[in-house]
């Protein structure tokens, strides 16, 4: 059974070493988190994952990796500095703040069903009814205390302030002065350093349309309420490809790119059964948007979440940096009907006229797609004993660990140097982490790996070196499948390909 809270979820990541709160010994800073040793090995396994699926697996892919921090002219002409805002709102009574839609959706059936009334808005249209809150700023004030919205935090009726635009990018300054001229942003999402190495990347690959750009990197939005765990925060990591096409193609592409992420969901352990595409309707998509689906996973507590946006994103981007350069004198000028040639654009594949391509985006965040992944792997079971015991059925390449080797008795020497030899051994195939697990209770220690996800635990015993009662299993070891809690007595000499054949 899946996990049914995210207390479940947020206990065991921090009981087991997944995630820790961020700076916890000075109180903790919101938004923030840190990923533990298992974490940081599971959240690299996604990332794998999704690259080899992504970049290795087709031929029509590139990787990148830009930088963090742009200068503030990308995210001016991308329209970021523009509208990368949200509404907040603060309550006087005990100054703190929310995000207007954040703090109306939390509000029960009745209150918000008040709001949309007094705003003269059909309460089944969330989006319509956010946008004329934000519209209509004293009067949404005024709505909002008298239809009775609580504050979360208190559960008080709240006295609300006229909503307000918050800007979420974080600002920093570049070099020694501090001034107007000599700012920048950290970036709020990893595409504009797709977007503005597109010919760098054209020009040194010689790729023609259709062809992606793919990148794994963070990006920092300075969410005015984080909340959720790892759901949203203010620092965060993006898997996101930039697909290029002929204009005319997009929507066939957008298709195709629909159904490849649903099945690399479903190859990491999370089914479509538990998705819902939601095709975002138009007031509420963002500023680039032509079309895009929301792909919504059911998460415990929260309900259906985005866990992946899929966005036909026109030539908005390209076409707005290419303008804006030309207007700066940095780039010819891009006309209608002629053949002049901007920085980007690429051959047409059919008529070698320049074009501005078009652009599906698939992007999905690491930190959400990790939440979706352990919540579908973390299971309940009672054992025939009776006992109840937490066990995370992870895909096997996507478990931090990928075998543990237990001496089953951790002070003879002759026990522990062939458990470290077999260790030394499976280590070197390049599955990923084998652990040499010495804690000298071998059922702690099975429950332990239960929990962390391991497939299989090798131990050795006093029958692999000879000394037990059954001189036959003398140079085999037990293994011990996760799922199943089958155990098998397998010879040393074949546990590196068995090993590797059970993972594959």
């Amino acid at each position: 059974m899946p996990a049914q809270s995210m207390e479940e979820l947020v206990s065991l990541c921090k009981r087991r070493g997944f995630i820790f709160q961020g700076s916890e010994i000075y109180g903790g800073l919101q938004g923030f988190y840190d990923y533990g040793p298992l974490g940081v090995e599971l959240k690299n396994n996604i990332k794998a994952a999704w690259w080899r699926s992504n970049v290795y697996e087709r031929d029509d892919m590139e990787g990148l990796d830009a930088s963090i921090i742009m200068h503030r002219m990308v995210l001016r002409h991308s329209g970021h500095e523009a509208t990368f805002s949200d509404p907040m709102v603060d309550n006087k009574k005990n100054n703190k703040r929310y995000r207007l839609d954040h703090l109306v959706k939390d509000q029960k059936a009745d209150v918000q069903a008040r709001v949309a009334e007094l705003m003269g808005v059909d309460p089944e249209n969330f989006p319509a009814l956010v946008a004329a809150l934000n519209a209509n700023p004293a009067q949404a004030s005024q709505v909002l205390r008298d239809a009775g919205v609580r504050d979360s935090f208190s559960g008080e009726v709240g006295e609300w302030t006229e909503p307000k635009p918050f800007n979420m990018m974080f600002k920093t300054t570049i070099g020694p002065v501090a001034d107007e001229d000599s700012y920048g942003y950290l970036r709020p999402e990893t595409a504009q350093g797709i977007f503005t190495n597109f010919k760098n990347v054209v020009d040194s690959t010689s790729r023609r349309l259709p062809f992606g750009i793919a990148q794994i990197g963070k990006a920092f939005r300075n969410e005015i309420t984080p909340r959720n765990f790892i759901f949203r925060v203010r620092e965060l990591e993006q898997m996101e490809i930039e697909f290029f096409c002929v204009p005319g193609t997009d929507e066939a592409w957008h298709e195709h790119w629909l159904e490849k992420r649903l099945s690399w969901w479903e190859a990491q352990g999370v089914p479509r059964s538990k998705i819902e595409i939601l095709d975002v309707p138009k007031e509420d998509l963002a500023h680039y948007s032509k079309r895009t689906y929301d792909l919504m996973y059911d998460y415990p507590t929260l309900g259906h979440e985005e866990i992946e946006g899929i966005a036909n994103r026109s030539d908005y981007d390209l076409g707005s940096h290419t303008k804006n350069q030309a207007e700066l004198g940095l780039v010819a000028r891009v006309e209608e009907n002629t053949d002049s040639v901007a920085k980007l654009t690429i051959p047409h594949p059919e008529t070698n006229k320049p074009v501005v391509p078009f652009v599906i985006e698939p992007s999905a965040g690491v930190d959400r797609a990790m939440l979706a992944v352990l919540s579908e792997a973390f299971t309940k079971e009672t054992l025939d004993n009776g006992n109840e015991r937490i066990v995370l059925k992870l895909r096997p390449h996507l478990a931090p660990i990928k075998v543990a080797v237990i001496p089953l008795a951790r002070n003879r020497e002759e026990i522990t140097s062939v458990a470290k030899a077999i260790k030394a051994e499976l280590q070197g195939l390049g599955l990923g982490r084998v652990l040499y697990e010495d804690s000298g209770n071998i059922g702690k220690a099975y429950r332990r790996h239960d929990e962390v996800g391991t497939p299989y635990c090798v131990t050795v015993d006093f029958d692999t070196v000879g000394k037990g009662e059954d001189p036959a299993l003398t140079d085999t070891v037990t293994v011990r499948d996760r799922d199943t809690l089958a155990q098998e007595r397998v010879r040393i000499s074949e546990l590196a390909s068995w090993i590797q054949a059970k993972l594959r």
